[in-house]
């Protein structure tokens, strides 16, 4: 989805773990690695935009990890999943543009994973591999990647 304005947006990204793994992609613009994830639409609540970014990047269904209740009211109320971590970051290094970006965690029941339609590497990282100063990871990707391995491990 196109930014919905220019100086600021609402953004989910995805820990995904599955046996004791973690999902991470190369992001195509960047270069990085980053958990799957994109823009909130006008249309969809965070879970909803987390549930369907995860399927769009990874081809995965997934279970967020947390609480949800639906309550018996005549307003159709209920308790969104809440995100693991919540920051604000600039899209890139030219800090025009930032997200506010909703983190969840989440569990997978397999590790088949599908390349997005627009290609790209993506594989499941070990609590070493994310440690490993080859991949470059992120100081934020790599603390909240480890924090959703202890936090699902099984």
């Amino acid at each position: 989805m196109a930014h919905l304005n220019e100086k600021i947006d609402f953004t989910v990204c995805i820990y995904i773990v599955f046996e004791n793994k973690l999902l991470l992609h190369k992001h195509k613009k960047l270069n990085i690695w980053l958990p799957p994830g994109g823009h909130i639409e006008l249309d969809e609540d965070p879970n909803q935009a987390a549930i369907r970014e995860a399927k769009e990047e990874s081809g995965l269904d997934i279970d967020l990890v947390g609480e949800s209740t639906t309550y018996d009211t005549p307003y159709a109320s209920r308790d969104l999943v809440p995100p693991r971590f919540l920051n604000k970051h600039y899209y890139d290094t030219s800090h025009t543009h930032e997200h506010v970006n909703l983190a969840f965690f989440a569990r997978s029941t397999s590790a088949d994973v599908r390349h997005e339609i627009e290609g790209g590497e993506i594989r499941w990282f070990t609590a070493d591999e994310l440690a490993d100063p080859k991949y470059n990871i992120v100081q934020d990707v790599q603390a909240h990647a480890l924090h959703a391995l202890r936090e699902l491990k099984r």
